[in-house]
């Protein structure tokens, strides 16, 4: 790969893709795309599915005091949660560590935080405003402890603007990081040239603190050198620069940044490497002339990537977002896969994988724990869609304050292992909504991803609206129905599901009465969880219980 400094409109080279593209599977992405054939079988314990949740700037990094990931991400926009998990391929539990106001300057459109471990303390930097985009700024929050998931104190709008105190005026900034080199720590954001003028470009200045700048702000490099790093490829575009992400490879100093337009299938990621001996010197920054890594035809609107550690330190894990559909809009869910970042050549990430290809997972990922009272789960679906408290599961709920929802048949899986032959049973509330579809229990399930159909099992469900409780299975992609029986289903009333599963057997009850018996032996082991399918419904005292 090619380095250069100097400014040019060339077209986008296509040898490249062509390589990366032939690095990677590429065969489905977003539920409008049709997904690949599924291997038969159950998927291993040791492989997983993307994507992984739900979700878009995605950040989470190894805890250095405790052996588990943190997750950091914009809850709502208005809020930041810090999602616990010992798993890179899976968010975890859900913790609100802190809430914007009901209004003010940073009340509203939080966006990309990022959770940094500095000095003994935690910091988050992320952008909010008044809930006027022309009025972001960024913000930080310092931990009282050095507990993540403590209190935490809000400091800033950091001074982003011109001039030696950045303050003449303070300017639009976002996806603010942190990059350490030589001893000396720099902040790197996407900011506007001028108030007003919805210019981005990547900005660095020297860090005082962990919660203040000090010195003029540097713009790193142009935004448009190449067609490709445009909103649209083409010369009456304007240029587009953001989401700037430290690639942590040994002896070398590389700049991941996304460009191009968030809200179209064409962003992607470019590169930019430290060179001379001063990140504050423009000139010693070169730009990769091609794109770093970019969309497929299966998945597509990438960007905003991090990077990670797999649990045992042996592997480096890429971590981005990719949008759900081809029309504009944010509507993403999160990706990871393995990169090479242990040499020191200039990795070379391959193409986005394709939802539904089985990969290992990360090395060193514990195994899934036996304990039948553990009731840690992963939730597959928008976050803005479940609430999870002791004893009770609530999913499909619709938000107050939507942030680019979309359904996707949301389910939440027990993060242990199950006996193949158990009785699962669970109490389920529609609230009254005698609209409502379906919502059971899923059960030998495996694959789990963000999708109405994205996993391997059978479920038995619940419809209000129909009279009905049915049984049918999924192998990744589609439905099919097993059996179907006609029962009384009170919205106002809550309902007593048992399902019993005995090698290829399936009784289902209702309220204690028979409804299906039936016989299917497709899926032979796997895990439990709950799902509705376009419905609110609540979740109570979710139980397993081993067979003999």
């Amino acid at each position: 790969m090619i380095l250069r400094k100097s400014r040019s409109h060339l077209p986008l080279a296509t040898a490249l893709l062509v390589i990366l593209q032939l690095a990677w599977p590429t065969p489905a992405s977003a539920d409008e795309v049709a997904a690949p054939p599924v291997s038969s079988g159950s998927l291993p314990a040791d492989q997983f599915v993307n994507p992984i949740a739900e979700g878009a700037d995605p950040w989470v990094i190894r805890d250095p005091l405790q052996p588990r990931y943190l997750w950091c991400l914009s809850d709502g926009n208005r809020a930041i949660a810090i999602h616990t998990s010992d798993s890179l391929t899976s968010l975890g539990t859900r913790h609100i560590v802190w809430r914007a106001r009901g209004d003010g300057p940073c009340s509203r459109e939080l966006w990309a935080p990022e959770l940094h471990f500095l000095d003994g303390r935690w910091y988050v930097y992320f952008a909010a405003s008044d809930g006027r985009n022309e009025n972001h700024l960024t913000w930080v929050l310092k931990s009282r402890s050095s507990d993540p998931l403590g209190e935490y104190d809000l400091h800033g709008p950091l001074r982003t603007g011109d001039g030696p105190t950045r303050k003449q005026p303070n300017i639009w900034a976002i996806d603010m990081t942190v990059l350490q080199h030589a001893q000396k720590r720099y902040a790197i954001w996407s900011g506007w040239d001028a108030p007003g003028t919805d210019r981005q470009y990547l900005y660095i200045a020297e860090m005082a603190s962990p919660t203040k700048l000090k010195g003029p702000r540097v713009r790193l490099c142009d935004n448009d050198d190449f067609l490709w790093e445009r909103v649209e490829p083409g010369l009456s575009h304007r240029g587009l620069h953001e989401g700037p992400q430290v690639v942590p490879l040994q002896g070398r100093t590389l700049l991941a940044y996304s460009c191009g337009a968030s809200w179209l299938p064409t962003y992607k990621l470019g590169l930019l490497e430290l060179t001379g001996d001063d990140p504050l010197n423009p000139q010693h920054w070169n730009k990769l002339e091609q794109p770093f890594f970019e969309s497929t035809e299966h998945t597509f609107g990438i960007g905003h990537s991090c990077f990670a550690p797999s649990p045992d330190g042996t592997q480096w894990w890429h971590i981005f977002h990719a949008k759900r559909d081809r029309q504009p809009g944010w509507r993403r869910a999160i990706f990871v896969q393995p990169i090479d970042l242990n040499g020191n050549d200039i990795p070379k990430p391959g193409t986005p994988i394709r939802s539904g290809i089985p990969l290992p997972k990360p090395s060193g990922t514990p195994m899934a724990t036996t304990d039948l009272q553990q009731q840690r789960f992963t939730v597959y679906g928008h976050h803005q869609f479940y609430s999870i408290s002791p004893g009770e599961i609530r999913l499909g709920m619709k938000p107050d304050a939507p942030i680019n929802d979309y359904r996707s048949g949301e389910k939440a899986m027990l993060h242990r292992t199950i006996p193949n032959d158990c009785v699962i049973a669970v109490n389920i509330d529609f609230q009254g909504r005698r609209d409502a579809r379906d919502a059971g229990v899923l059960f030998r399930t495996s694959a789990e991803s963000v999708g109405y159909d994205a996993q391997r099992g059978y479920f038995a469900g619940l419809i209000p609206r129909t009279q009905l409780v049915i049984l049918g299975r999924t192998d990744g992609t589609k439905w099919q129905e097993l059996s179907r029986a006609s029962a009384e289903i009170d919205a106002a009333g809550q309902h007593d599901l048992e399902v019993t599963i005995r090698s290829g057997a399936i009784e289902i009850r209702l309220n204690g009465q028979r409804r299906i018996s039936h016989q299917d032996d497709t899926w032979k082991n796997g895990r439990v969880g709950v799902r509705v399918v376009d419905t609110d419904a609540i979740f109570r005292n979710l139980k397993v219980v081993p067979l003999q």
